[in-house]
């Protein structure tokens, strides 16, 4: 075994109950409730349900034992968990007071240092989360529009406008119409439907692969042709695949950009940005927060942004995935009773299963020693994955799959 991954044998029962009593579901987070992450194995009492402290890319369970972090707080960390320049700005923002009646001077820096690497960037409007920066977006596009169709393909967020969940009225869901990823007949089709009464065109443009610039081409064409805003949600992609985004890579600028995740290293901050022409609509309508001018979020950007200066973070991000895809995607290859297959760009990739169940047993026996595993998507590779954690990670691999074995060595055993 690894020297300091011991194997993770402490029962988590405590603080699975005791989360259990006070918060619905476990977690305030969907996508870190005990069943989306382990599902079948949720009550596994030896997989962890809490961290204690987290560094670079490993984390601690509150009874002291450590695991090497292939998740990376979905995404919202991308150089390392409490990396030494982003905590020393957060300290520093929050020693001098962290919000007042006035904004932060950090807000106008920011928004400067965002306009100079989002291609799409002349003007910014900070917000706290992704799903909140999606719903600005849509509210200016409507704004300036007139208009109220939405036609989508992504995921957004939790709010009313792209929600199909129980509490969300059907009068809000038909405003919006999903095409399926690179489906350029079905995009068309859908703009040509809506055309009179289309405000906005929003696609996600990494899913579980980068989309084809043909179609993000075609995006932009049939919104120049309409009247319509064109969004990117690059939440997830800026400041990973590329410092500018899918955009930078590809060439296709849209109206407005969604940021958040990896802006500010998992402090809470998200942005809207876009073109002047399109943003100016938000002095017609009524996007505000409280927190939005909140000094640590803007303190952690800025220091990410420095990093973003200094070094190519997200082509280190892209070897530090890449290898880890590699790593565990071979040892699956080699394992086919595991029935488990790693698969999309080394940046933020997946985990396939042939059935739910041994996608479960997988990643609760990850955890067991020492790894944690996204279930599905996705993985993502940080500036903190080092060789020393690559090699850790390549050390567990063989011991995983053997534990996974059918016959006499279970799972349970």
């Amino acid at each position: 075994m690894t020297r300091g991954i011991p194997f993770a044998g402490v029962p988590d029962d405590d603080w699975r109950s005791r989360a259990a009593d006070v918060i619905p579901g476990g977690s305030s987070t969907g996508s870190r409730r005990p069943e989306v992450l382990y599902g079948t194995r949720a009550f596994d009492p030896a997989v962890p349900t809490h961290f204690e402290r987290a560094e670079g890319c490993s984390l601690w369970s509150p009874d002291g034992r450590r695991f090497i972090d292939c998740g990376m707080a979905l995404g919202a960390v991308g150089i390392g968990y409490a990396d030494s320049s982003v905590t020393r700005a957060v300290i520093d923002a929050a020693s001098n007071g962290n919000v007042s009646a006035l904004p932060h001077r950090l807000e106008v820096e920011v928004a400067e240092r965002l306009v100079q690497v989002i291609p799409s960037a002349e003007q910014v409007r900070f917000l706290r989360t992704g799903a909140e920066a999606n719903a600005a977006a849509i509210r200016l596009a409507r704004a300036l529009t007139g208009r109220e169709h939405i036609i989508a393909c992504g995921y957004f967020g939790w709010l009313d406008w792209c929600s199909d969940a129980i509490g969300v009225p059907a009068s809000v869901q038909h405003a919006v119409t999903r095409v399926p990823f690179n489906d350029m007949t079905a995009l068309e089709r859908a703009v040509s439907h809506h055309e009179a009464s289309l405000a906005a065109i929003i696609i996600e443009p990494l899913v579980h692969e980068i989309a084809q610039v043909a179609w993000l081409e075609s995006a932009r064409r049939l919104a120049d042709r309409t009247g319509a805003v064109l969004i990117f949600d690059e939440v997830k992609t800026a400041f990973r695949v590329r410092t500018g985004g899918v955009q930078e890579l590809t060439g296709v600028t849209p109206d407005l950009t969604t940021l958040g995740k990896a802006l500010a290293n998992g402090y809470p901050l998200a942005a809207v940005v876009g073109r002047a022409a399109v943003m100016d609509a938000a002095q017609r309508t009524w996007i505000s927060s409280t927190a939005a001018t909140e000094s640590t979020g803007l303190a952690a950007a800025k220091a990410v942004l420095d990093w973003h200066e200094r070094t190519d973070v997200p082509e280190r991000m892209a070897a530090a995935g890449g290898m880890l895809l590699e790593i565990i995607g071979t040892a699956l290859t080699e394992s086919p009773w595991v029935g488990v297959q790693a698969d999309g760009p080394p940046t933020m990739w997946r985990l396939l299963a042939d059935a739910p169940d041994q996608l479960d047993a997988l990643v609760a026996v990850a955890a067991r020693h020492g790894l944690l595993l996204k279930r599905g998507a996705y993985q993502f590779g940080a500036v903190a994955h080092d060789e020393a954690v690559l090699a850790q990670v390549s050390e567990l691999m063989p011991h995983i799959m053997q534990a996974l074995l059918p016959g006499p060595r279970r799972v349970e055993d």
